[in-house]
């Protein structure tokens, strides 16, 4: 099944141009056509991301991504229920094997409600249950989760606030519980994202190589 990023802005590790080093966010089908080496379309349908740990971040980190996002944003209460649903493998991963692979973000703000994160073959997330509440609680959801492994990572909230997170792999699947937004949240705008996202803060010694790339075959987003 072909994976229609069309719809969906693309976070590149690529400058916007050469006298601005802020990272590229552009279309998802005119960054395939543009930009096969860091988004790319494969034979069947999956959609390849790299980002190397040494190229054009965000003005607030010295981290990298390829990473998709939602062009409409959403508030908690909009709708029933949101759903993110990806199918993904990490086929190579940066020398701190640690990258984001799936979000519920929030606009304007650098501390979202939930970051899901593969890291060092496990699936972990960080929840924050106030907005602008200064560390996540951390927890651990799937273990054993290696390299070029198949996975999924389900993301569901409800209009009620509670929140799910589902990591699924080799016929083995694990689900968060007790994972509630509070009210703070209420009027802040939402959005879900996912692909990958190094953490790691690359310099001048950074090797070229160093990096990440992953191959989503499945992406299902909806609110309703």
């Amino acid at each position: 099944m072909t994976v229609n990023i069309s719809n969906l802005t693309i976070a590149t590790p690529l400058a916007v141009s050469p006298t601005n080093p802020v990272a590229l966010e552009i279309n998802g089908a005119e960054a395939i056509e543009r930009f096969p080496r860091v988004v790319k379309m494969l034979e069947d349908g999956s959609i390849q991301l790299w980002a190397p740990t040494k190229g054009a971040s965000s003005k607030s980190t010295h981290r990298t991504r390829c990473e998709w996002s939602e062009t409409q944003n959403w508030t908690i209460g909009s709708a029933p229920e949101h759903w993110s649903r990806q199918t993904m493998s990490l086929t190579k991963v940066n020398s701190a094997q640690k990258v984001v692979v799936s979000q519920m973000h929030v606009r304007g703000d650098d501390s979202p409600p939930l970051k899901v994160f593969w890291n060092k073959g496990n699936i972990t997330f960080g929840f924050r249950q106030t907005y602008d509440q200064t560390n996540p609680v951390n927890s651990t959801l799937l273990q054993g989760v290696p390299l070029g492994a198949v996975f999924d990572v389900i993301i569901h909230a409800a209009a009620t606030g509670e929140v799910k997170v589902t990591a699924r792999c080799n016929g083995t699947s694990r689900s968060s519980s007790g994972l509630q937004l509070d009210n703070t949240w209420a009027n802040h705008l939402l959005e879900f994202h996912g692909g990958i996202y190094n953490q790691i803060d690359y310099s001048e010694t950074t090797p070229a190589e160093d990096g990440s790339v992953c191959i989503i075959s499945a992406l299902s987003l909806s609110h309703g």
